[in-house]
């Protein structure tokens, strides 16, 4: 057998990170854990395990979801909104603005060399293993130990997110609102529904393989909601949740993009299915998907100077208008959008460089390591999507090892710096950067009051966090309530100048009892979900990026089965999709129950209006 290659990144505490209630939903009882499964499958590795809430005085937060355990890694990213047209919502928060300006470009920027074309037809080809980072490796094998002793909690899984779901970058959708009869708060393209009492729409019941399987993406558009599941990619129509479509893949979905163009979004995929000899076939392809229409447009790998005669291992891929890029262990790599056409591979170079993944929405950013392990230097630079050469390049501290990217366009990194965070997971420092590549603001979060998390692995997995309307907006971590009699937890919605880097004197407060984690900007707004109380249904809302004042457009309901089927999905562990009076909560891994007799569910949805 095969040595399976390191698992991706797991889910991160985070700041104020939520914590996991019983699998009745928040309130009930908590069965007895039953004893942990060893899976056959290594899991992914989490970057800190969640901590279990210790006498919560209200029922917890939706439970986290466990890490992926693929053997090859997860790549999340994705595409930005094309030129004008709104693409469909995939993960939350979009990325601000519009494509970077020309900048004086950085060091080691030169475009990489060219790669092997997409192919037009599916028919992939062997997966090749790609190289490795020890660092990388290291983490994720020890996160993987730490996995199995946590995978088990109240008798149920954490559904580890590998695409993050509530802070993840996801442009807005093409067209206008349905059913809506009048306009939410400031100019964001989101209407409040005629009625903002919400009703389930579909519950997708889960597969149950005997190991966990990685099941990464979804995306929503005007007409079709599309979500990952074993070896296939599924669109469901929005009227009663009914399949549109099915697009069948050779192995595993291990990637998934987070944005939306053109109603095209991209993954990544194995070239085979695994069997008894290759129980882990390596991540190497990438295609893009046609939303609307269910179809596979190309699909391709990258070959370069730093990959040899095989494939490389690709662990993140993302969007940017019409460029598709996907990084891995041996660098980075992009194609064109509409033909699969390549732009650049994964290269050798001088000074020991590798693109370590890609950011996108609506401008294109890399993080990019160069140097030796233990002497590496950190940049973040933005590129020219159609080339990939460096516009604009900023050298971070030394001593900060791994950053990631909340925004691209202004570009927005987080990083750990010192090990000095709080709460807030991967993120101590927020690093503004204009279009030159210099400093403009550092936010710093040490001070363990917010909330939010960035992986320490991978580049563009950050949530509950996002950027927008010249500001990055982020919770506060769960504190009492103000009414005494009842213990309850609630938060609010902080943000933070981007010119300055202060925080605003105006803030909007989840209400008692609710805890409030952003989405995605929908323009100047916020769409922003509260975490309901054991006794009430989740809420949506809108929120003035400027004023912070709150408009409600669903309210779910509050009966008790609806209730435990909500609470199941985390906000930070989830992917949750919300358009036109429509919310979609999904898991991004699978595995057959516990405990006999449970239903789970692939994705819960509801509608309002």
């Amino acid at each position: 057998m095969s040595t399976p290659p390191p698992p991706h990144q797991p889910p991160a505490g985070g700041f104020g990170a939520p914590q996991d209630p019983p699998p009745g939903g928040f309130g009930a009882p908590p069965p007895p854990p039953a004893p942990p499964a060893a899976p056959q499958q290594p899991p992914t590795a989490p970057q800190q395990p969640p901590v279990p809430p210790a006498a919560p005085q209200q029922p917890p937060t939706a439970p986290q979801q466990p890490p992926v355990p693929p053997a090859a890694p997860t790549a999340p990213a994705g595409p930005a909104v094309p030129q004008q047209a709104q693409p469909a919502y995939g993960y939350p928060q979009p990325q601000g603005y519009g494509y970077p300006q020309q900048g004086a470009p950085g060091p080691y920027g030169a475009p990489t060399a060219p790669m092997q074309a997409a192919q037009p037809l599916p028919a992939p080809p062997a997966g090749g293993a790609g190289g490795s980072s020890q660092k990388k490796t290291q983490l994720m094998i020890i996160g993987a130990a730490a996995l199995a002793v946590v995978l088990i909690v109240a008798g149920g899984l954490w559904y580890a997110s590998g695409d993050g779901g509530g802070g993840g970058s996801e442009p807005e959708a093409k067209g206008g609102s349905t059913g809506a009869s009048s306009p939410a708060a400031g100019a964001g393209s989101e209407k409040v529904p005629a009625s903002t009492k919400a009703k389930p729409l579909y519950n997708q019941p889960s597969p149950a393989p005997d190991d966990i399987v990685s099941v990464p993406g979804s995306w929503l558009t005007d007409s079709v909601y599309a979500k990952s599941d074993i070896g296939k990619v599924v669109g469901y129509n929005l009227v009663d949740g009914g399949k549109k479509w099915e697009l069948p893949f050779p192995g595993e979905i291990c990637g998934a993009a987070k944005h939306v163009s053109d109603n095209k979004t991209a993954v990544l995929f194995r070239a085979a299915a695994p069997t008894p000899e290759n129980k882990y076939p390596q991540c190497t392809e990438v295609g893009v998907i046609d939303l609307n229409a269910g179809k596979l447009l190309w699909q391709g790998n990258a070959k370069g100077t730093a990959t040899g005669d095989k494939p490389a291992d690709l662990e993140e891929v993302t969007l940017s208008g019409q460029t598709v890029a996907a990084a891995g262990l041996r660098g980075g790599a992009a194609w064109n959008l509409a033909d699969g056409k390549p732009l650049w591979a994964p290269k050798l170079d001088a000074d020991n460089c590798h693109d370590e993944g890609y950011a996108g929405g609506e401008a294109l950013a890399v993080i990019r390591k160069c140097g030796s392990i233990g002497n590496q230097s950190v940049l973040a630079q933005s590129l020219d999507p159609k080339t990939g050469a460096v516009t604009a390049s900023y050298k971070l501290s030394e001593g900060i090892e791994d950053a990631s990217i909340i925004s691209t366009k202004p570009l927005v990194v987080a990083a750990d710096v010192g090990k000095t965070a709080k709460n807030a997971t991967g993120i101590s420092d927020l690093f503004v950067i204009d279009a030159k590549g210099e400093l403009k603001a550092r936010i710093s979060t040490a001070s363990g009051n917010l909330g939010g998390k960035c992986s320490i692995t991978y580049v563009e997995k950050c949530t509950n966090i996002v950027v927008g309307n010249g500001k990055v907006y982020v919770p506060s971590i769960e504190h009492q309530g103000a009414d005494p009699s009842y213990p309850g937890r609630t938060n609010e919605l902080l943000s933070f100048d981007l010119e300055t880097g202060k925080q605003t004197n105006v803030k909007a407060d989840a209400g008692e009892r609710y805890t409030i984690f952003p989405l995605r900007m929908d323009g100047p707004n916020v769409i922003a979900y509260k975490v309901p109380p054991y006794d009430k249904g989740g809420q949506v809302v809108s929120i003035d990026g400027t004023t912070m004042k709150e408009t409600l457009l669903m309210q779910n309901p509050a009966e008790k089965a609806s209730r435990a089927i909500e609470t199941a999905y985390s906000p930070e562990y989830s992917e949750i999709r919300y358009h036109n009076g429509k919310l979609f909560m999904a898991r991004t891994n699978v595995r057959k129950p516990y405990s006999p007799g449970e239903q789970e569910y692939l994705f819960a949805s509801w509608t309002a209006g």
